[in-house]
């Protein structure tokens, strides 16, 4: 299991796993969609998150929603770009920003405003000169796992395997990116819960994220307030917490090393009991 990921030109500690949090600058994602569309809510949303406890923001100006549709380059950069430059102070002050976006201009400019994470839910798919920007430039690469595009993702959702199906998919992908040059202690993998899986799917990844950590790359999970938490509790995404906690725990505790969360102060509190009482274990 990975112990550091190297993002930027520093190596950021796994041990208490990272907190991304997640800054939607988006009009219809399907938790937060045009709650932090206007740069000034982005970067307040931002600047509260780095004050509840993230080590990360996690930014995304196209909507990843099962079924959504795609933005151009340009669409997606005039939504980014201000937030960037409003976060630039936070920056220099040690704020770590990731961008989420398949499109390699954007990543590339957003790596030149001071992104120090791509994080690529096409696992290179869509652009695979994404790899070679963060060889280039040094900074982290996340690899997702999803079949299709978020529009047609969900048309097929069975596996014979699901979770060696994800793993052998992300081990190719982080071949790829080191094949461009990318220096494997750069890239973390994500499987990608709900991007092309049922419930039975995602329940299964997460019981066996194990099998990835193996890869020996740090393992990033996304679960935040998603529909297999509704599908289980029958609640609407603003009622998910409960879930999504519960569920970033129990990747945690089988090797996870990063999450991606929306309620980055109520994650943080839960991280905290948790290592506090491993700690109390460990010493018995």
């Amino acid at each position: 299991m990975a112990h550091s990921w190297r993002v930027g030109g520093r190596d950021l500690s796994l041990d208490p796993p990272l907190i991304a949090g997640v800054v939607n600058v988006t009009p219809d994602s399907f938790s937060d969609g045009g709650m932090f569309l206007s740069p000034p809510a982005a970067i307040a949303h931002a600047r509260q998150l780095l004050n509840d406890g993230a080590d990360i923001l996690d930014m995304g100006a196209e909507s990843t929603r099962p079924g959504a549709e795609p933005v151009s380059a340009d669409e997606e950069w005039s939504r980014l770009e201000p937030v960037l430059d409003g976060l630039r102070e936070l920056r220099n002050e040690g704020a770590v920003i990731s961008v989420d976006t398949t499109k390699l201009d954007v990543a590339r400019r957003a790596v030149e405003a001071g992104a120090a994470i791509i994080n690529d839910v096409s696992a290179l798919r869509h652009d695979p000169g994404i790899a070679e920007l963060a060889a280039r430039t040094g900074v982290g690469l996340v690899l997702m796992h999803m079949r299709g595009t978020p529009r047609t993702m969900q048309e097929n959702t069975r596996y014979g395997d699901v979770a060696g199906e994800v793993r052998s998919f992300l081990e190719r992908a982080l071949g790829q990116a080191v094949q461009a040059g990318c220096d494997p202690a750069q890239i973390a993998i994500d499987p990608g819960i709900g991007f092309g899986k049922d419930l039975a799917g995602n329940l299964e990844l997460l019981a066996r994220i194990g099998e990835l950590a193996d890869l020996g790359a740090p393992v990033w999970v996304g679960v935040s307030r998603k529909r297999f938490l509704g599908d289980l509790l029958g609640t609407p995404p603003d009622d998910r917490l409960a879930g999504t906690i519960a569920a970033s725990l129990e990747a945690v505790r089988s090797g996870a090393t990063a999450v991606r969360v929306h309620d980055v102060r109520e994650m943080r509190h839960a991280l905290t009991v948790v290592r506090a009482i491993q700690g109390r274990r460990e010493a018995a």
